[in-house]
């Protein structure tokens, strides 16, 4: 895997834990706040923590932010500074700026002004929420566009001991099989006379209506 160079701007709960987690996967990783409080935990987390104004350009380029790969942005709270934050990032030239949006809104003006990716946790969390409650084998789900999204279905005893082929989920649902997972072992691109046990996680790509179908069968 190659080594990233990702600055993380604005030190919350959302911020560091994505901090915490890129530097633990061993990428190089600037950690950016106003307040110093929030920089604090993360100097033994981070290859590099500041405190910062980045909503100010000069402080952004001195700190050399413009040598980095990507930045998330991750003022969710404040969307004056978000919005002035990304601004600066894309006038700067990095290439990918993920940004947090607080609402809807927020997520339009983030998209207007050039963030190329806008992350809505609260929003996401509670449609994979919605999704688990309504299909008690529904292990998680992620949207993939307005109409097509990609479950993590857990396999019942009803089909247990049948192969990918005799169940059909293409034929029948117009869905595909990205991958087979059995407990830590994940089976990419599964044959089509791979047997599923109770237990496995049949990871399926479609769309919205197609998936909802084939949870609906219980399988």
């Amino acid at each position: 895997m190659k080594k990233k160079q990702i600055v993380v701007i604005g030190l919350g709960r959302f911020g560091s834990s994505v901090c915490r987690e890129l530097y633990k996967l061993g990428h190089e990783v600037m950690a950016i706040d106003k307040d110093a409080e929030n920089v604090e935990p993360l100097i033994g987390y981070s290859s590099q923590a500041s405190v910062a104004d980045a909503t100010d350009k000069t402080q952004l380029n001195n700190l050399g932010v413009r040598n980095f790969d990507q930045a998330i942005v991750a003022i969710g709270d404040d969307l004056q500074a978000s919005v002035l934050c990304t601004l600066m990032l894309k006038e700067i030239g990095l290439s990918s700026v993920w940004v947090k949006a607080r609402d809807l809104q927020h997520k339009k003006i983030l998209e207007k002004v050039g963030a190329d990716r806008v992350i809505q946790p609260e929003y996401e969390m509670g449609i994979r929420v919605a999704h688990h409650i309504d299909s008690e084998n529904i292990v998680d789900y992620i949207d993939l566009s307005k109409d097509y999204s990609i479950v993590e279905m857990a396999a019942t005893e009803k089909i247990a001991g049948k192969s990918l082929i005799q169940l059909e989920i293409r034929v029948k649902f117009n869905c595909i099989i990205l991958a087979l997972k059995r407990g830590e072992d994940v089976n990419i691109a599964p044959h089509a006379d791979d047997v599923v046990n109770e237990g496995d996680v049949l990871v399926v790509m479609g769309h919205r209506n197609d998936l909802k179908r084939l949870e609906e069968k219980r399988l």
